[in-house]
C-alpha cells in the first residue's frame, strides 16, 4: 500500500525534509489498548530533526534513530500494530510511504483495509498477493520498482515489450535504442543500472 501524504508519519516527513530514502525500519506492535509503540529506523546521513526523535547510534554513514508513538493509531504502522500486525517492509521516499504487511486471513485483511481507509483516505492499494490454497509456499520477494528512475523503467519496459529478453531475442540493443531514440551505449547504461537495482532486491 502507498500513502502519498508526508504528514501521515514522522519518518516520511523526515525522509522528505532530509531528501533521503528510509527503508531500514523496525516497529514493535501495539495491539488493543496499549498506550505506546516504538519505531527505530536508519538513515544514510546524519540529520538533526526538528521533532521528538532520539538518536541511538551511528556506524560509519549509517545513523539509527528512535521515536515513540502515542497509541492513537495516527500513522499506518501504528494502526497496523493495533491489529497485532507488524509492518514487513517500509519505504519512505520523496514524501511517499510504501508499506507491506501480512494478514493472517481474509477477514483480518478486510478489517485492516477498512480501518486504514477510514484513517487515511488517500491510501492506494498497489497489490494483493494471496497464498494459493493447497500449494507449497513459494520463494517470493518484493521488488521495489520505485528505486528505478523513470527513464530506467521506460528502458526495461520497452526492451521487454520488444522481446529483448526473449530467447531467441526478438530485438537487439540497436533495435531497442532506436525505438527509444537513444544511442545503444546509453541504452546499455540504463539497462545495467536498472538490472543492478532489481537484482539487489531479488537476490
Amino acid at each position: 500500500m502507498t500513502f502519498a501524504t508526508p504528514d501521515i508519519c514522522p519518518i516520511v516527513e523526515l525522509s522528505k525534509t532530509a531528501e533521503t530514502t528510509i527503508d531500514s525500519v523496525a516497529t514493535n506492535v501495539c495491539p488493543a489498548d496499549c498506550t505506546e509503540s516504538v519505531t527505530e529506523f536508519s538513515m544514510g546521513a546524519a540529520y538533526d530533526p526538528e521533532m521528538d526523535i532520539t538518536p541511538i547510534f551511528s556506524h560509519g554513514s549509517t545513523h539509527r534513530y528512535r521515536l515513540s508513538h502515542d497509541g492513537e493509531g495516527s500513522c499506518p504502522c501504528e494502526c497496523l500494530g493495533r491489529f497485532g500486525c507488524p509492518t514487513a517492509r517500509y519505504v519512505a521516499q520523496d514524501g511517499e510511504l510504501t508499506i507491506v504487511f501480512h494478514a493472517a486471513d481474509y477477514e483480518e485483511l478486510q478489517d485492516i483495509v477498512a480501518e486504514l481507509r477510514e484513517r487515511f483516505p488517500n491510501m492506494d492499494i498497489e497489490r494483493f498477493i494471496r497464498s494459493p490454497a493447497g500449494e507449497h509456499s513459494r520463494d517470493s520477494v518484493l521488488v521495489d520498482r520505485s528505486k528505478l528512475t523513470a527513464r530506467q523503467l521506460e528502458v526495461l519496459e520497452t526492451a521487454h515489450e520488444m522481446g529483448y529478453f526473449d530467447r531467441p531475442r526478438q530485438a537487439n540493443a540497436n533495435d531497442v535504442a532506436a525505438e527509444l531514440d537513444i544511442n545503444p551505449s546509453t541504452f546499455s547504461e540504463h539497462l545495467s543500472a536498472a538490472e543492478t537495482k532489481i537484482f539487489g532486491d531479488l537476490l
